[in-house]
C-alpha cells in the first residue's frame, strides 16, 4: 500500500523522515540522564525566543534565560493579536503550519508552528497510536470530529481525509436517524479505529446499548478506540468498551500544542515528555508536589514559529506520586479553569461538579442522553437536556435534592427539554458554561 500519509506530510513540507529520526533520538536518552535533557532543551527553546522573537522578549522582559520560574504565563489573552506580531525572525504565514483553536474555552486564537516542529508532532502521534497496531498510512479512521459544511471548504476536507485513511461521519446530526446511518457505515467498511470527541462517541454507545448491538460484532476489524477533547467519565468508558467491544483509550491533547497525554496499553495516562514540558503549578505558578490539584502549563520544546512557554491551557490536573522526568504520568484531568460556578454563598464549585452529579442522576434511568449545564444568574441554573420523554416532578425533585447536599440549599434550577443541544462550530459539546464574570 502506497504509505499516502507520509507522503502527503511531505508533499506540503513537513519532513516526516527528519521528525522521527529525532524522535528516537529522544526517545533513547536514558532516564538518568533526561532531567538534565530536559533542562538543556527549555533552555534552548527560551533563548531562541528571547533572540528572534519580539513579541515573546517584551512579554518575558529580560535578555537571556537564567530561571524558569522568572519566566511568565502565557495565556490565550497574550496571543489575541495578529499572528504576524507573533512570529519568530525568519518564519512568515507562508513557511509555516497556520491553524486555529476551536474556541471552546471561549477564546479562540489563530496559532503557527514550524513545519519541522509540525512534523515531529506527527511522528509522536504515529508512535502512540502504534501501541495499539494502528498505522496511518493503512489503517482506516472512523472519524468523530467537526466538518465544514460549505461546499468547497468540505470537499477540500474530505480530500485531506482521504490521504489520511479516515472516514469524517457528520456529527451534527446525531439523532436515532443518524446515528442508524453511522452504524450502517460500519457494516460497510473495514475501519480500523474511532477517534474523536468523546460525548458523540458516547451518544453512538447509547444508540448500540438501545438496539442490543456490539460495534465489533458488525466491524470485526476495529481494533481502538480513541477519545479525545472532552471529560471521560469512568461510567462512559465502562458504556463504551460494552457497546463498541474493543479497548477505549483516552487522549489528552490541545490543537496548538498536540498530544499531552495519551493513555498507553498499562492503563497509565502518560504524559508527553519527548516534544512538550509540561508543568503543575499553583497560584504564583510554582510547581506543586506530585499527587497535588494545580494549574497546567505545557511549554512546546521544539516549536521555534511561535512560543508556546509557561503556556496555559486552562485546565487543572494532577501528576502520579510515581512520575520521573523521562515518564511523568496524568493522575487525574480535572477540568477547565474557567469552567466556575460561584454560588450565592461566595462558594466557588467547579462546573464539572454539576455535570457529575446530574450525570449519575441520569443514567440511573437511561432516560436522558446528553445534557448541558448554563449559570445564568447567581443562584439560577438552566439544565438543558435531550431524552426518550420528559422529566418527571419526582426526577427533578431529586436531582434539586442532590445539587442542595453537594452545593447549598436555595439555589434555583430550570429543566429545559430540546430536541439537539447546541454544540460549538467544531463539533464539541461544552458541558458547563456560566454567564457570570468570576
Amino acid at each position: 500500500m502506497i504509505p499516502l500519509f507520509d507522503i502527503s506530510l511531505q508533499l506540503n513540507g513537513f519532513p516526516i523522515k527528519k521528525a522521527k529520526a529525532e524522535l528516537d533520538k529522544i526517545l533513547n536518552v536514558s532516564e538518568d540522564n533526561y532531567n538534565d535533557f530536559i533542562e538543556g532543551r527549555k533552555k534552548e527553546i527560551v533563548n531562541f525566543h528571547l533572540k528572534n522573537n519580539l513579541f515573546y522578549k517584551e512579554l518575558a522582559n529580560i535578555d537571556s534565560y537564567e530561571n524558569w520560574y522568572d519566566l511568565p504565563v502565557l495565556t490565550k489573552y497574550n496571543l489575541q493579536i495578529p499572528l504576524n506580531q507573533r512570529l519568530s525572525t525568519g518564519f512568515n504565514e507562508k513557511n509555516v503550519y497556520i491553524n486555529k483553536t476551536s474556541g471552546s474555552s471561549g477564546n479562540p486564537m489563530v496559532f503557527a508552528k514550524d513545519k519541522f516542529s509540525h512534523a515531529l508532532t506527527w511522528a509522536d502521534y504515529k508512535r502512540l497510536f502504534s501501541w495499539y497496531k494502528i498505522d496511518f498510512n493503512k489503517s482506516l479512521q472512523a472519524r468523530f470530529y467537526g466538518m465544514p459544511l460549505t461546499f468547497l471548504a468540505n470537499k477540500k476536507l474530505r480530500f485531506k481525509d482521504f490521504l489520511s485513511h479516515r472516514y469524517r461521519f457528520n456529527i451534527f446530526d446525531l439523532s436515532d436517524k443518524g446515528l442508524k446511518k453511522i452504524t450502517a457505515n460500519f457494516e460497510k467498511k473495514n475501519f480500523d479505529y474511532i477517534n474523536g470527541y468523546t460525548s458523540n462517541i458516547v451518544l453512538l454507545a447509547k444508540y448500540l446499548q438501545k438496539k442490543n448491538i456490539v460495534l465489533a460484532h458488525i466491524c470485526s476489524s476495529l481494533k481502538v478506540c480513541v477519545v479525545t477533547s472532552e471529560m471521560l467519565f469512568e461510567e462512559d468508558k465502562i458504556l463504551l468498551e460494552k457497546q463498541l467491544g474493543i479497548p477505549i483509550v483516552n487522549e489528552y491533547g490541545a490543537s496548538e500544542i498536540g498530544i499531552i497525554a495519551f493513555e498507553n496499553p498499562d492503563g497509565e495516562w502518560l504524559v508527553n515528555s519527548e516534544t512538550l514540558f509540561v508543568e503543575i503549578v499553583d497560584q504564583n505558578n510554582l510547581p506543586v508536589p506530585n499527587g497535588v490539584e494545580g494549574r497546567i502549563l505545557v511549554t512546546s520544546l521544539d516549536n521555534k514559529a511561535h512560543p508556546f512557554i509557561r503556556y496555559e491551557v486552562g485546565d487543572y490536573g494532577i501528576l502520579d506520586e510515581k512520575s520521573t522526568a523521562k515518564k511523568p504520568i496524568l493522575k487525574k484531568l480535572i477540568g477547565r479553569t474557567n469552567d466556575v460556578a460561584v454560588l450565592p454563598s461566595g462558594k466557588k464549585s467547579p462546573g464539572m461538579t454539576f455535570y457529575s452529579i446530574t450525570k449519575k442522576l441520569f443514567d440511573d434511568e437511561g432516560n436522558v442522553k446528553e445534557f448541558k449545564i448554563i449559570q445564568t444568574q447567581l443562584d439560577v441554573f438552566e439544565i438543558e437536556y435531550t431524552s426518550e420523554h420528559e422529566l418527571t416532578n419526582s426526577e427533578i425533585e431529586n436531582i434539586e435534592k442532590e445539587f442542595s447536599n453537594y452545593l447549598e440549599p436555595g439555589l434555583k434550577y430550570i429543566f429545559v427539554r430540546k430536541d439537539n443541544l447546541e454544540r460549538g462550530k467544531s463539533g464539541k459539546l461544552k458541558q458547563f458554561k456560566s454567564y457570570l464574570k468570576t
